[in-house]
């Protein structure tokens, strides 16, 4: 054998052990950041009074202040725990269909995929519990925002709904697997029924509240990345800000018009994401 096609036998053998041993990409590419200047308070566990009705997906929760009359607001939130949404929605003083599938925004979405899903629940609710409901509040965090999505693609759900809450949970791909290198080329099918919802909302017709952080997930796009589109397509102007939070949140952006609010936040680590969660009492306050 030749020094030459020897050295490149040796390349070659190298290539292919390198690539045998290299790992496999992951789902996500989790952020390498950890951030400890700032406090991350949460709320406090706990079981708050009232009437818990096991349903087909999820649980009704009805605190005592709801009583027995028509009319009653609720709130029906995705992958935000068992308790937290009920503590959210007792400081509201409304009852709440709380719903915990699991990770992932695909487990979410196939859920409720089939339009009559959504109507179905609310009637097994109201027949379970006797109460009959006014305005709907439908909210979600992270992948359980893909619920919501699905549900507002139906037009029945879509008309009985009169708000909706996205907490840093609006996503969709790359058009070409991947960002960047500079503007990246999102997937736009999954943000049309956001579209939808915010015209309506700066029409006045429903309330949205859209909120997002600075975490860059790398294989799918972020919540900044969608909310730049929604802000662009609606042709809303967006401004910066610098202001204290809820839960000890830094916020950076807001773009406001008619019912419609988007709101961007500082932090690319998990503890800011869930930041966003416990401060759900009072996104739902803003709501009001």
């Amino acid at each position: 054998m030749t020094p030459v096609a020897a050295l490149a036998w040796l390349l070659l053998q190298t290539t292919q052990q390198n690539s045998a041993q290299a790992p496999k990409p992951a789902p996500q590419n989790p952020s390498p950041m950890v951030e400890h200047t700032r406090s991350h308070p949460r709320l406090q566990r706990e079981t708050p009074p009232g009437e818990r009705i096991p349903l087909g997906t999820g649980t009704l929760y009805v605190p005592p202040a709801a009583g027995r009359r028509s009319g009653v607001p609720l709130l029906i939130f995705f992958h935000g725990g068992k308790w937290l949404p009920e503590v959210a929605a007792q400081r509201t003083r409304q009852a709440a269909i709380v719903i915990q599938l699991g990770v992932g925004s695909g487990t979410y979405a196939r859920e409720f995929e089939d339009r009559e899903r959504f109507p179905e629940l609310l009637a097994e609710a109201e027949q379970k519990s006797g109460l009959r409901f006014g305005a709907i509040t439908l909210g979600g965090w992270s992948a359980g925002c893909a619920a919501v999505r699905e549900i507002l693609r139906g037009e029945r759900a879509y008309e009985r709904v009169s708000n909706v809450l996205c907490i840093d949970g609006i996503h969709t791909g790359y058009v070409d697997g991947k960002p960047g290198p500079l503007e990246s080329n999102i997937e736009t099918g999954n943000l049309t029924t956001w579209l939808k919802a915010g015209r309506d909302a700066i029409a006045g017709h429903k309330r949205v509240v859209v909120t997002h952080s600075e975490i860059f997930p790398g294989t799918f796009a972020s919540t900044t990345e969608t909310a730049d589109y929604l802000v662009r397509e609606l042709g809303i102007k967006r401004r910066a800000v610098l202001r204290w939070g809820p839960m000890g949140t830094q916020q950076l952006s807001e773009a406001r018009q008619g019912k419609l609010l988007i709101v961007g936040y500082a932090g690319n680590s998990a503890p800011d994401h869930v930041d966003q969660l416990h401060s759900l009492p009072e996104y739902l306050r803003w709501l009001d």
